[in-house]
């Protein structure tokens, strides 16, 4: 019997690979490889889905309207152009495939997230990649790669897994020359952790143009990851057509009111920040100190370069770090074989990283 094959190129995606969360270690294991909120997630929004326990027979609202309001009221965005979805991956893959398929392509920095190729080659795009200049995207060689066959351009802002980001003027110079055929994507899902006044997350340049989106999750700062939450705000002509494809119930009765109680838990949201500025800069300091390098980085991990030859290279490092239960990303997938990133975690568990990457540096 002949088995059933796929659409072209399908097999030819290698699925992402999420960061580890088992070792073989007896005592604790310090999870920093998936860039997870350091202080866990908001009180009120705990309780908030506990809340929803006795209800769970109950399909939720399909519009997530109370979490779109929220949303709207805290950034001051319209909610009827903002569409929430199971992560922002999930908000990613349907404008991807809304907007791109066979015969079209897509641009990406070179060490931009992973789910924009997988999105755009599920689809049946070409993916292609600019070069960064010091880890960061650079805007004249993502215009380099557009051509009559882009249909999407995606930024990470900051981007992952560098930890840099672009001011709002290059942004502003990127959409000015785009073809206005091409949609222009800004991934703002570290944007709660910007302080930096020349930041913008692109909300602003959506309400001006009818070629931009942005991206937001609660996966990050809000420690919501385990319920997969996320959002995008669109023009209006664009959130009409993704409403039109997502799933009808895509987002958990659970999920919608534990999203609520997490835009409106402000001090939590400045707490987390304020620890992840301290710790981030602490991390930076030791590693840095230690004789290895450090990506500069405005978000909630650091991207530590290793020596490619020797002893203490990239991978021996992450192979020691999980013996003594730390948990930390490889890199190879971003073309970085010579990186692991980090995140920052509670001041336990980043102690736990500089003793263990300490001890592999002195006798690893």
């Amino acid at each position: 019997m002949a088995t059933p094959e796929p659409r072209p190129g399908i097999l030819e995606i290698k699925p992402y690979k999420p960061g580890a969360s088992k070792a073989a270690h007896a005592g604790p294991i310090h999870k920093l490889s998936s860039n997870e909120s350091a202080l866990g997630a908001s009180p009120h929004a705990i309780e908030a889905f506990r809340t929803l326990s006795h209800s769970l027979h109950l399909y939720p609202d399909g519009s997530a309207t109370a979490l779109r309001e929220a949303l709207g009221e805290r950034w001051k965005l319209n909610p009827d152009r903002i569409v929430c979805g199971a992560g922002s991956d999930e908000i990613l893959q349907l404008v991807t495939r809304a907007y791109a398929g066979p015969g079209d392509n897509i641009v990406q920095s070179q060490h931009g997230f992973l789910v924009y190729a997988l999105a755009a080659k599920s689809c049946g795009a070409e993916v292609r990649f600019a070069a960064e200049k010091d880890r960061t995207a650079d805007i004249d060689e993502i215009l380099s790669q557009v051509d009559d066959a882009t249909k999407l351009v995606f930024i990470a802002n900051p981007n992952n897994p560098t930890g840099t980001y672009v001011p709002e003027t290059s942004l502003v110079r990127l959409r000015r020359d785009l073809p206005k055929d091409v949609i222009l994507v800004i991934d703002a899902a570290y944007a709660e952790y910007m302080t930096a006044k020349d930041y913008s997350d692109g909300a602003e340049m959506v309400d001006a143009h009818d070629n931009v989106v942005m991206t937001r999750t609660f996966s990050k700062i809000y420690g919501l990851g385990g319920l997969r939450l996320g959002w995008g705000y669109f023009p209006e002509a664009m959130a009409d057509v993704i409403n039109r494809i997502r799933g009808p119930f895509n987002v958990s009765a659970a999920s919608i009111a534990a999203g609520v109680a997490a835009v409106n838990d402000t001090d939590f949201l400045a707490t987390n920040r304020a620890h992840n500025d301290a710790e981030r800069a602490r991390l930076t300091q030791a590693i840095n100190g230690a004789g290895l390098t450090v990506t500069p980085s405005v978000a909630n991990f650091l991207l530590v370069d290793f020596p490619t030859e020797g002893k203490h290279t990239a991978p021996a490092a992450l192979a020691f770090l999980a013996s003594r239960g730390v948990l930390v990303r490889e890199m190879t997938a971003y073309g970085l074989p010579e990186s692991l990133r980090v995140s920052v975690g509670s001041r336990e568990a980043n102690d736990a990283f500089l003793n263990a990457l300490e001890a592999f540096l002195t006798n690893g």
